[in-house]
């Protein structure tokens, strides 16, 4: 996976000892470092004739999801990041994904998106328990 040599808490116990604000900043590197993944990704399955539409479909939909779930990040928790919007995604995850990203299977590569986007729910329950404690997490 291409960001596999990024740190992140193994375990949500580690993941609940991370400040807000650190974990946060670690979802938006995350969603950032699939940005340009998904692009490709999107753009190498609109070439296989024998797909159907709606696993087209599905594959916009998911790369427009990423985008507005970091989106969404950023702003309800109140995170202007102008260095990471103006980053390009190797440059913010300090990984070189351009030739990783691109060179995986598409079961690799959908496996490691269900990885990272399993992590990101993970921790986005975390800070919503955080931020929310009412919910009783």
């Amino acid at each position: 996976c291409h960001t596999s040599g990024m740190l992140t808490p193994n375990g949500k116990e580690y993941a609940q000892k991370i400040p807000r604000e650190e974990l946060t900043h670690l979802i938006l590197k995350l969603l950032q470092a699939w940005k340009e993944p998904l692009s490709h990704f999107n753009q190498h399955i609109e070439h296989h004739q024998e797909l159907p539409d709606d696993s087209l479909s599905k594959a916009k939909q998911i790369s427009n999801m990423v985008h507005e779930l970091k989106t969404g990040v950023e702003k309800s928790m109140g995170i202007i990041s102008n260095s990471l919007n103006g980053m390009a995604s190797s440059e913010t995850t300090g990984l070189s994904i351009n030739n990783e990203a691109n060179m995986m299977s598409d079961s690799d590569f959908i496996h490691c998106f269900r990885r990272d986007s399993n992590k990101v729910q993970s921790y986005l329950k975390i800070l919503k328990c955080r931020i929310m404690p009412e919910n009783s997490c």
